[in-house]
């Protein structure tokens, strides 16, 4: 990582009517850093990605992205980056190989540098010896290698990635990652939208957004230890029962349900235990265990996300 700004987003917003999609965004991209862009469905993601690949006009505020402005220059932009989506969107009944030098003529690459690119890239994904295979006949995994060979075929430094994952079993994401590490270190900045948070573990830079709001902006490491509140880990039968009652008790401010457990989160971790105990018994479900653990990433997004959700229904 640099400190050679890829992206660098200034209060940007956008407006759909009265709908406020993106709200004032302001955050900063490095080349050679992955940025991870969390947020529930409807949280204003997507938008913010179409404004930073020029395709959609922010309603105020400023992005530049490869120092292009998004307003003044958003066909440069749409030279200079790589974007990959979650659905496939290549060409199904073309090979790889077809695929690729059809898109590197689009990129308006020369033939040498085509060739070159096509060998490159192939490499890097391992997909050499897939290049006659049709597209359509690869498994989910293998057709978002594709896709990410086509995105960086003409070389971009800057990388949007919208759940790049999703769908995919989980060797084909860990495959993924790899290729995309190998990018970062190349100097590649990486902009990476995702649902699974041990994806977001491996981003440098981590953002939350929600009703077009950033909750948060920090390194996981960093999040987890701000985290606000305590949290309980409790065993208890039945679960869902005791996730229906718990929630409505006093101090506790979020609930997720992890496998066999709760994860509660607490303001104080006494009262709360107090309180847990005496709605269990007063509703017959059975405690197992009670312990105060450290905070995931997972449930620093609940919480987060639960609040504004709340804050918005208020």
């Amino acid at each position: 990582m640099t400190d050679a700004v890829a992206i660098e987003v200034k209060d940007l917003t956008r407006h759909f009517g009265k709908y406020v999609a993106v709200d004032h965004l302001s955050f900063t991209l490095r080349y050679g850093e992955i940025f991870g862009f969390l947020g529930p469905n409807g949280a204003g993601k997507s938008t913010t990605i179409r404004m930073l690949c020029g395709i959609l006009a922010p309603t105020s505020g400023t992005a530049m992205v490869g120092g292009f402005d998004v307003v003044k220059d958003p066909e440069r932009i749409k030279e200079s980056i790589g974007y990959v989506s979650q659905r496939f969107s290549l060409y199904t009944d073309l090979t790889v190989e077809e695929n690729l030098l059809f898109f590197g003529r689009i990129y308006r690459l020369s033939e040498s540098e085509l060739k070159r690119r096509m060998k490159e890239v192939l490499t890097v994904t391992e997909l050499l010896p897939w290049q006659k295979r049709i597209a359509n006949e690869l498994s989910g995994g293998w057709k978002q290698r594709l896709a990410l060979a086509n995105a960086i075929l003409h070389n971009p430094q800057i990388l949007f990635l919208d759940e790049p994952t999703a769908g995919i079993d989980p060797l084909s994401r860990r495959a993924l990652w790899e290729i995309l590490y190998q990018l970062a270190e190349r100097g590649v900045a990486l902009f990476v939208t995702t649902h699974y948070m041990e994806e977001a573990e491996r981003c440098n830079q981590i953002g939350v957004i929600s009703r077009g709001r950033l909750l948060t902006l920090g390194n996981p490491q960093g999040l987890k230890e701000g985290a606000h509140g305590k949290l309980l880990e409790i065993q208890c039968r039945p679960l869902m029962k005791g996730s229906r009652i718990f929630r409505a008790l006093p101090g506790v401010s979020g609930i997720t349900a992890y496998g066999t457990t709760l994860h509660l989160n607490v303001e104080d971790v006494r009262q709360a235990t107090e309180a847990v105990r005496k709605a269990a018994e007063q509703n017959s479900i059975e405690i197992l265990s009670i312990e105060t653990i450290p905070p995931s990433l997972e449930d620093v997004f609940a919480t987060l996300t639960e609040e504004s959700l709340g804050e918005g229904t208020q």
